[in-house]
């Protein structure tokens, strides 16, 4: 087993990192809940707007890290 090294990471890296998780993951996994309660038009809707914070997220990471 190896460990990796995370001292390249900065705070604000990480920060950054762990704001947009919390808002990209729930997006994809209500996404994923509402078509499986039959919710089309909502599961997509959270689908397509967790795929629009995502492009957001590695524009702002090109652009500033």
């Amino acid at each position: 087993m190896t460990y990796v090294d995370t001292s390249d990471i900065s705070a604000q890296m990480f920060v950054t990192v762990l704001l947009f998780l919390i808002v990209l993951a729930p997006m994809f996994s209500l996404g994923i809940l509402r078509l499986f309660q039959s919710k089309k038009k909502a599961g997509f809707m959270y689908m397509l707007s967790g795929l629009v914070v995502y492009v957001i997220f590695q524009t702002f990471m090109s652009i500033f890290f």
